[in-house]
């Protein structure tokens, strides 16, 4: 069947802003120690559940009306998979035990502070978590019948994640760092041994990283007498495996891309094998992650002492290219959650070689011509670095048109972050009504080694803007895009990238659609939680030394010379970026007349998770681009 001519920006879409809104977040999933149980962790319109399946059984929800998330600086964490029950922290802040069977599930710890990442013993006795209070951060445990009070057993640092036990629950591993930090700038990996009843811990000593180097998983092998983890100290990241018994380390996997930045608790990327010949690891390559392994072991059965011998082999995933929270099975079976370019994520179970979907993000509604291929699309710096980008063309199965397409540039947040090759409804959306995508990893973004990410250390505001304003240029001189008709997006820090564009670049974009924006640098230094607290030490510099810089690149003090049509969306209880953040710029576009239009949603947070927001958001947009962009001249 010919396709239909119809100018860009106008073209009909199957993808509703109803069915973006409508989809399905997998947080986390986790096999119980014995393989039979696989608990994974959903959200859907602001709500969170867990979910329970076994061989030969249907799926249930273990949670009920409870709301099982992670409540430590921006979350994650959410669940712990025993074999006969279920740890989870609510939001409410309280921990709760619940059996895979019927009944309640039954509160562990009062309800004060967040809690997150439990472990529980190997005994099933004693469950072990990050817990924070009034700005205090410490490693606890509790019972796991909840029979007494909980206990601290460590405190003093800034931060901790990633709990883990050994298998006999006598060592106790985690990281911890210190603010100005954050913990993949560097931290510190820690080792313990536990008393007889796991209540308090007898040593306690740092086996690695420091401030300036970072540490990721603490992960044990089977029997105990091993400790891995991933580090980076250069350009790219090692894996390092510690023999406890003789107190050497050996570096298996040297210079990869494995250390994703630790925005959230909970997060995995590598499992020992149940024999402990073998660990299993997520690598990141240019955008994509695939799922690798890597044999311990020699020909003759021996523990490998030649780094130079190992070697890494990637697993065959059937297409999927972004793998994340990898879980293993005593059996072999492994379980993550698996998606690429045109099909949603998924709980994947991995056995002999075969792929079995356990659970879906989304219906099966939309067809792989709905779907853009994104491609890489990289350019050189005007200061003559390389910086990377991800370019989503039109697309759709019924609709062309002539000359070249209005662009969509997508500034990602973090800044610490990145954008992968992997399902995303925002780009098929926009690319399914006319539009071309291009999603901007400026430097500052993870994924291309650490230099590339610290170049923004002290230029944020300043090279992330260039990078965004410079790698639309060179997509309109490749015939990608109309200069016409630009628009910039983004939420967080890639919304003060939006507004800082239109403030210092007015005219070069049609229009901007700015999320929770951060418009004020001093401001944003005050008051955002303690996660960030000294984020801007590093990202922009120390005050009052770096005054200058706070003032040049904050767009509430620059916002009069913003003359281009732009989209305000807030939520009303952002813990990160204030309301005030948002509605000072609103003020300053309302006295200027400048167009614009603005959005409150109430009880929404850091990122909108509600379906009817999701609705208003993009429907709103829809409107407010055929308005400024479409239709303007």
């Amino acid at each position: 069947m010919s396709k239909q001519k119809l100018p860009y920006g106008l073209w009909k879409s199957p993808i509703s802003a109803s069915l973006i809104a409508g989809g399905i977040r997998l947080n986390d999933v986790q096999f119980s120690p014995d393989g039979q149980t696989l608990v994974w962790s959903q959200s859907q319109d602001g709500k969170t559940s867990l979910f329970a399946w076994r061989k030969r059984e249907a799926a249930w929800n273990l949670s009920g009306e409870f709301n099982p998330s992670g409540a430590v600086g921006y979350g994650g964490g959410d669940f712990f998979a025993g074999n006969d029950v279920v740890i989870f922290c609510d939001r409410n802040g309280r921990l709760y035990s619940k059996l895979y069977n019927t009944g309640l599930p039954k509160a562990l710890t009062p309800e004060f502070g967040g809690c997150a990442s439990p472990v529980l013993s190997p005994d099933e006795k004693t469950v072990y978590f990050v817990h924070t209070y009034e700005g205090r951060d410490v490693l606890a445990s509790v019972p796991a019948d909840g029979s007494t009070w909980s206990t601290i057993l460590r405190h003093g640092a800034d931060f901790y994640m990633q709990p883990t036990l050994s298998s006999d629950g006598s060592l106790f591993s985690w990281v911890e760092w210190e603010h100005p930090n954050m913990p993949w700038d560097g931290a510190r990996l820690m080792l313990g041994i536990l008393n007889e009843n796991g209540s308090s811990l007898k040593t306690v000593k740092h086996i690695a990283g420091d401030e300036n180097v970072a540490v990721f998983q603490p992960a044990f092998s089977p029997d105990g007498s091993k400790l891995a983890w991933l580090q980076n100290s250069a350009e790219f990241d090692d894996l390092v495996v510690l023999d406890l018994e003789n107190d050497t380390r050996q570096v298996l996997l040297e210079n990869q891309n494995l250390l994703p930045p630790a925005w959230v608790q909970g997060q995995r990327t590598l499992n020992w094998t149940a024999d402990g010949k073998s660990i299993y690891y997520l690598l990141n390559q240019q955008g994509s992650i695939s799922l690798n392994k890597i044999d311990l072991m020699n020909d003759q059965g021996e523990w490998n002492r030649q780094a130079s011998s190992l070697r890494g082999e990637r697993i065959e995933t059937e297409g999927f290219t972004l793998l994340e929270q990898p879980t293993l099975s005593p059996d072999g079976s492994l379980a993550f959650i698996a998606q690429s370019a045109s099909q949603p994520p998924r709980i994947a179970l991995l056995k002999d070689s075969q792929i079995l979907t356990i659970a879906r993000s989304a219906s099966d509604v939309l067809s792989n011509d709905d779907f853009a291929t994104p491609q890489s699309f990289s350019w050189i710096s005007s200061d003559g670095i390389e910086v990377h980008g991800l370019y989503y063309p039109p697309t759709n199965a019924n609709y062309t048109a002539e000359g070249v397409p209005p662009l969509i540039v997508y500034i990602h947040g973090g800044p610490t972050s990145q954008v992968f090759n992997a399902y995303n409804m925002e780009a098929a959306w926009f690319n399914n009504r006319g539009y071309a995508y291009f999603a901007v990893n400026y430097r500052g973004s993870t994924g291309y080694g650490r230099s590339y990410r610290d170049a923004l250390k002290g230029n944020w505001g300043k090279l992330d803007l260039q990078d965004s304003i410079e790698g639309t240029q060179a997509l309109v001189n490749a015939g990608l895009a109309d200069p016409k008709k630009l628009v910039i997006k983004g939420g967080s820090s890639g919304g003060m990238v939006v507004l800082n564009a239109l403030v210092h670049h007015p005219g070069f974009f049609k229009a901007g659609l700015c999320s929770y924006g951060v418009s004020n640098l001093f401001s944003w230094d005050m008051d955002t939680h303690k996660f960030e607290a000294h984020y801007n030490e590093s990202l922009v510099g120390k005050l009052p030394e770096a005054a200058e810089k706070y003032f040049a690149w904050s767009p509430i003090f620059h916002a009069d010379k913003i003359r281009d049509a732009v989209a305000i969306f807030q939520g009303s209880e952002d813990k990160v970026v204030s309301v005030e953040q948002s509605e000072s710029i609103v003020n300053i576009l309302r006295a200027n007349k400048v167009p614009h239009i603005y959005k409150l949603y109430e009880g929404e947070g850091h990122g909108f998770r509600k379906k009817a927001t999701l609705v208003n958001f993009y429907e709103t947009i829809d409107r407010f681009l055929k308005q400024y962009v479409i239709f303007s001249l």
